[in-house]
């Protein structure tokens, strides 16, 4: 078949919905809403872990808790979250059309196994670098990174498969046990039966592989049914789902993940780099108003895409219009609470930073009312970002955060302002930027109900691109 006849038969063969806009963007509501819940209560025990954190150790060795912190979810982030992206979006296209996930769980799990051998050889290799300039020569922290990486690669395996095939009830439970057991290891040494950073830091590596217990339990259960999206199921793939497919989406995610940790936890390496360790801690407290609302957009990314996806992979004018209607909705929440947290950090931040954290740093009311605003451009852009992956537009969604981090990278290396005003204001702007790329690029988007391509066309050639990525 030629590749516009492919692309022809992707767009067409769709079934007759029968369940009407307002009825899907509901039920993804519903569950967004009960995620979030979860989301919220595990925000709030990884926020206590590091308040308890700062009270007990040494402004010096909290810095390196916090450094510790941030490589390890920069590397997870970047290296391992596209595969759970890719199985979430996988197994719920596939399911959408009565197909098999195992060749979906099989590939993605080869490639994540591929990434964690790479991580380990590159890590020893540059273990010295790693170990004295990052880590202040902290060879226990430098244990704890390279397992908790690995430890977090299995666990975002394993929220991939779970959001996929929409179990969110165990989704859930992984969350939980990974930030509680978490926290153990910080109150332990705040009630002084143990002391010292090590300990804290063991948390770390802990609670990704207490959560792990969740997967065999999934893997030993098949997923309740559920109700379709249409009244039969939806076109059968229009390509294999194969290693280079689900390489070639993952590595359009990669660099936009790697664009959005460069947004979200450079910051604090920023101001290490020219204020010191103690001053990457108060950095990095601060841009816990930016990463805890992140934290919580988690639960809205994980029900988002599947969700998206099996819109896309259905079709029709009803799902177009559900499609649309579920990324309004997503945006207007995020824009009300975005403007609550500005409000709220304008009238008491400062205040409730002191509390938190100790009266030892000042934290400058103006400094977070900028990084609650970009706060609220980012879950903004993110939200877009999601309708890109699920309309199969994740190279030039990958654009777009390429710009913006590299524009971030830019006025930081500059350094117009003091250190830490610098990491403030570039956040907002480089956020703002960030969802204007998205947006346009959401506006000019294809429709689902597109019915009708002219062979040669730029349109035939996104929608062959499109099949390609759908069929991961």
């Amino acid at each position: 078949m030629c590749p516009a006849s492919a692309a022809q038969q992707a767009v067409n063969v769709r079934p007759q919905p029968s369940e009407d806009a307002s009825g899907s963007a509901r039920r993804y509501g519903v569950t967004t809403s009960g995620l979030t819940a979860v989301l919220a209560v595990s925000g709030v025990l990884t926020y206590g872990y590091f308040v308890l954190a700062s009270h007990s150790l040494s402004a010096d060795d909290y810095g390196a808790l916090v450094v510790l912190w941030s490589a390890v979810f920069i590397v997870v982030s970047v290296v391992f979250r596209p595969v759970e992206l890719l199985l979430s979006r996988a197994i719920a296209e596939r399911e959408a059309r009565d197909e098999s996930s195992a060749a979906a769980l099989r590939i993605a799990g080869t490639i994540q196994l591929v990434l964690g051998l790479a991580f380990v050889v590159v890590a020893l290799a540059f273990r010295g670098p790693i170990e004295d300039g990052l880590l202040d020569g902290r060879d226990t922290l430098y244990v704890f990174m390279l397992g908790s990486v690995l430890a977090y690669g299995a666990a975002f395996y394993g929220r991939g498969m779970l959001a996929g095939q929409r179990r969110f009830r165990l989704f859930s439970v992984l969350l939980l046990l990974d930030s509680l057991s978490r926290l153990a290891f910080a109150v332990v040494v705040t009630l002084g039966i143990v002391d010292g950073i090590d300990v804290i830091a063991l948390g770390i590596l802990v609670g990704p592989l207490v959560s792990l217990s969740v997967i065999p339990y999934a893997l030993a259960r098949t997923a309740p049914p559920e109700p379709a999206l249409t009244g039969g199921r939806g076109a059968p793939s229009t390509a294999e789902f194969t290693l280079s497919h689900g390489a070639a989406f993952a590595a359009a995610l990669f660099v936009a993940l790697l664009s959005e940790q460069v947004l979200l936890t450079t910051g604090p390496l920023f101001v290490r780099d020219t204020e010191g360790t103690a001053a990457a801690g108060v950095m990095f407290n601060i841009l816990i108003v930016a990463r805890a609302p992140v934290l919580l957009f988690q639960a809205i990314a994980a029900t988002l895409l599947p969700h998206l996806s099996r819109l896309r992979s259905t079709g029709g004018e009803s799902h177009d219009e559900a499609f649309h209607l579920s990324v309004r909705l997503t945006l207007a929440v995020v824009a009300g609470f975005a403007a609550l947290v500005v409000v709220a950090v304008a009238a008491v931040g400062p205040q409730v930073m002191e509390i938190a954290f100790g009266a030892a740093s000042d934290y400058d009311r103006v400094g977070l009312i900028w990084v609650a605003g970009g706060m609220g451009f980012y879950l903004a852009a993110a939200t877009l970002n999601q309708a890109a992956l699920a309309r199969g537009q994740a190279r030039r969604a990958a654009l777009c955060w390429i710009g913006a981090a590299v524009a971030f990278v830019l006025w930081n290396l500059a350094v117009p302002l003091d250190a830490l005003r610098t990491v403030e204001v570039g956040f907002a702007a480089a956020a703002a930027l960030l969802c204007a790329g998205l947006g346009v690029l959401y506006l000019r988007g294809p429709s689902l109900s597109q019915d009708e391509l002219v062979a040669g066309s730029p349109q035939e050639l996104e929608a062959t691109l499109a099949t390609a990525d759908e069929s991961l």
